[in-house]
């Protein structure tokens, strides 16, 4: 079953120009996490991961400067914080 994902990734990968993608709001593409996350981990944890990403990557989202550390971080629909190191450089 993890291979049916990966397969799928690539096909995606190799039928879709990159200029034709949705842009991603994190660093690391949706599909690249979702794979590599397969890849290492396993079919469940790869579900699991394109699942995270599906419902975080869809908008609804918040970029801001912490006032306490003065960090840009960005709050997701889900009400996860991650850091600039996880944001789309396009975005901060």
């Amino acid at each position: 079953m993890k291979f049916f994902i990966l397969i799928t990734i690539r096909l995606y990968w190799f039928l879709i120009p990159q200029s034709s993608r949705k842009k991603c709001i994190f660093k690391k593409s949706c599909s690249n996490y979702v794979f590599e996350t397969t890849q290492k981990e396993g079919f469940i944890k790869g579900l699991k991961a394109f699942q995270f990403r599906y419902k975080n990557c869809r908008g609804n989202f918040s970029i801001f400067q912490n006032p306490i550390d003065n960090k840009i971080q960005m709050i997701l629909p889900s009400q996860i914080i991650i850091n600039e190191e996880e944001i789309a450089e396009r975005l901060i």
